[in-house]
């Protein structure tokens, strides 16, 4: 129950505490300027209250019970109106939490991000939870009120957006500057690093409105389902292909070792068990011979054989050493060359010189 539940209608106006409801807020306004005389505020152990008049402080209390009088503290006096007969107090007036505030959630977009893998474009998200707290109330009641966001969850709202900001342009520089796998970001391997970089570079907004975010819960960052099943699939058929000496390649044998699985799956009845070892030994000739290719193509290939020299008209070869010559003497050892042997044409006599395969009289085949 309430502190004052039991009090109904005007009554109530004589008795100010912050409500049940609003207890997990990091600031509570009160809703009415307009507070009287002697009225009893109640100020909880883990928050202060603030007053303010057109934008300036004029006075806080800390934890307790107070009855707002003038004699008792003196700063109410220049809140007094002289037209509400001096029976009003005109300000308004905040509560702030002081204690740590828990489960503070964020999440939104961090539009595209490039994986520094396999060059994949891919939307992203990132969501959590924050744990704030308020070191300076005053700095955080004045910028509020300066930028007309009174109600905490106007502020939370400012708040949230801020930070995404931050994740957005901080998150992703990470990224890219470390090459880090969208594969190994979106599974937690380096969330420490990354709540690291938020909390640095949303210090500037939180310094300026008195709050500390004291650390995050939960922090993920996610993109969608077919995106991640894409990443991955990608990524093994990188590795594979690298592999298999190329993607041309990695593509060839997948399509082979698909039709030796159809195969191996095919015909029925007394045929099945043939069947499947032969397409069990399909892919495995295949990828043997996979295996061979890659290998043909690491080895220099093999120098073209020297043209074989034609055949000279008189040529003889030593008996000696066995250099072809001509003459009658061999040109490497001196030895004495046996005459060439002259062909006839057998059918008109014709010489024939060497390797004449036909007569150059008559046509006809040479013996």
């Amino acid at each position: 129950m309430g502190l004052f539940d039991g009090i109904t209608g005007e009554a109530k106006r004589n008795f100010i505490a912050r409500p049940d409801e609003a207890k997990s807020q990091i600031i509570w306004k009160y809703p009415e300027k307009n507070i009287r005389m002697m009225t009893q505020l109640t100020v909880q152990p883990d928050e202060l209250a603030l007053f303010i008049k057109e934008g300036r402080l004029e006075g806080r209390l800390g934890p307790g019970t107070h009855q707002l009088d003038t004699k008792n503290i003196p700063f109410l006096g220049a809140l007094l109106e002289k037209f509400t007969g001096g029976n009003l107090y005109v300000a308004e007036l905040f509560f702030v939490s002081t204690r740590d505030i828990t489960g503070v959630k964020f999440g939104g977009p961090m539009g595209d991000l490039t994986d520094p893998e396999t060059g994949m474009q891919v939307g992203s998200m990132v969501y959590g939870a924050m744990t704030v707290r308020v070191e300076d109330p005053l700095k955080l009641v004045l910028g509020m009120v300066g930028t007309g966001k009174t109600s905490n969850e106007e502020f939370l709202g400012w708040f949230r957006n801020q930070a995404l900001k931050v994740m957005k342009d901080r998150v992703g520089e990470l990224i890219v500057k470390n090459k880090w796998p969208l594969s190994e970001v979106i599974s937690a391997h380096y969330t420490q690093e990354m709540e690291a970089e938020v909390l640095s570079g949303v210090k500037a907004y939180t310094d300026s409105y008195g709050l500390k975010i004291v650390g995050l819960d939960n922090f993920q960052i996610s993109i969608k389902e077919e995106d991640s099943e894409a990443l991955k699939k990608f990524r093994k058929d990188m590795a594979y292909s690298r592999m298999a000496g190329g993607f041309q390649n990695y593509a060839q044998g997948q399509a082979m070792l698909g039709a030796a699985e159809g195969m191996s799956k095919g015909g029925g009845g007394g045929s099945d068990g043939a069947l499947q070892g032969m397409g069990m030994a399909m892919g495995m000739g295949m990828a043997s011979l996979f295996a061979g290719q890659q290998q043909q193509r690491s080895q220099p290939a093999p120098a073209p054989a020297a043209p074989a020299a034609a055949p000279v008209a008189g040529q003889v070869f030593c008996s000696n050493c066995g250099t072809a010559g001509t003459g009658k003497f061999c040109a490497q050892c001196g030895n004495a060359l046996a005459a060439p042997a002259v062909r006839k044409c057998g059918g008109c006599g014709t010489e024939l010189q060497a390797g004449a395969r036909f007569c150059p009289g008559c046509g006809k085949p040479a013996a």
